[in-house]
């Protein structure tokens, strides 16, 4: 493997994983390191305006931050904020944020060409002339809770197709990085080791539960937990499981018949009716890997329906966006199903939505050390 960097560490190495190339250094300890700063869920994309505004701009935009379609209005995957290296302040900024892409075509001559070029060590800045194309991914590279990925292409078409081949498992770092920030933001102020611990011994699993989360229904194999934040805006989490269930069963129909049937049974409104997926809107399901088990990954759209003496719905004006994965547990032979929905009528949802992605992932059926201790009396 060709040297990607010029770098006065000498205890650098690199990994190549899922086709990213990730450079490791031994250099400085994390812990001395500041965090990086800025806005959870917007990416910096250091490129001058001339390409921003052109072809591969746009090519950004669409690959890197696709708009989500099961949202209730249009909000792109991150937040962009484009950025020129017009001084070396402003390049010593950039290294304290949280997410921060570096992009342009190494031919042309720009601050943002010279920096990349200033990166690579020679074999690579010929590969890259030669028509070879990267993306480099690299964590906590100047601070601690960072990423950083540097595009590198020689010209503004190479880097065009690049993105569109790779623009997924770009997204992909930037998500895996800021669910663990915003892990660790969410439950900065505490969790409730009483409401998990129940979870535990009732159910034998538990997901965390964030300072101003409370139970509201907790039957045989339903449990509802939620977070009122005022009259017009909540959150919450519901999961579901069924016993010695057969994996060959698991359909994306089983999946929305059973949420389906759970709202309309446990989740109804104040001024009646229940909540029932939007069908008339986009509804995306999707396998993936959840916490190692082969799961359905489900984004949509609920509303809030009655029905009429006739039969028929009818709505009653509430809604928003809800994301659920169900998938089958090997180990107890049991159907899970984790479901996060918002109601936040005025503001944007998708950061209030990946909380929701952010509790389903902290899920298990193994309890942590002291966690079903009896409380010191």
């Amino acid at each position: 493997m060709f040297n990607l960097y010029k770098s006065a560490c000498a205890a650098s190495f690199f990994i190549l994983f899922l086709g990213f190339i990730f450079t490791v250094t031994g250099c400085e300890t994390l812990e001395y390191r500041p965090s990086a700063v800025g806005q959870e869920g917007e990416i910096i994309i250091v490129i001058d305006s001339t390409n921003w505004d052109g072809e591969l701009g746009e090519a950004i935009r669409t690959h890197v931050s696709p708009y989500l379609g099961t949202l209730p209005a249009p909000e792109r995957e991150f937040t962009l904020r484009q950025v020129s290296i017009v001084s070396q302040k402003v390049l010593e900024g950039l290294q304290k944020q949280k997410n921060v892409i570096f992009v342009a075509p190494l031919s042309e001559d720009s601050p943002e060409s010279t920096f990349l070029k200033s990166r690579l060590g020679e074999e690579a800045a010929v590969e890259v002339q030669n028509g070879g194309t990267s993306v480099i991914s690299r964590r906590d590279l100047w601070r601690k809770d960072q990423q950083i990925v540097y595009l590198l292409g020689n010209t503004t078409a190479s880097l065009i197709e690049l993105l569109a081949q790779r623009g997924e498992d770009i997204r992909y770092a930037f998500n895996v990085i800021t669910r663990e920030r915003v892990t660790e933001d969410m439950f900065e102020k505490g969790r409730q080791p009483e409401i998990e611990a129940a979870l535990m011994k009732k159910h034998s699993f538990a997901v965390n539960a964030q300072h101003d989360y409370f139970s509201a229904i907790d039957t045989t194999d339903f449990v509802w937990i939620r977070r009122v934040v005022n009259s017009d805006s909540w959150r919450s989490v519901f999961v579901y499981y069924v016993e010695d269930f057969n994996p060959a069963s698991l359909t994306p129909e089983l999946v929305h018949e059973a949420r389906e049937r759970l709202t309309e049974t446990y989740i109804q409104g104040n001024m009646g009716g229940f909540i029932s997926i939007d069908f008339r809107r986009e509804l995306n399901t999707e396998n993936i890997d959840f916490l190692g088990h082969f799961a359905y990954e489900t984004r949509g759209l609920w509303h809030m329906v009655g029905r009429k003496d006739d039969g028929e719905m009818e709505e009653y004006g509430m809604g928003g966006p809800f994301l659920n994965y169900t998938f089958y547990d090997e180990t107890s032979g049991r159907l899970y199903m984790i479901d996060g929905m918002v109601f936040a009528p005025g503001y944007d949802k998708r950061e209030f939505l990946r909380q929701m992605e952010v509790i389903a992932h902290t899920f298990r059926t193994v309890p942590f050390e002291g966690e079903l201790d009896e409380p010191a009396s």
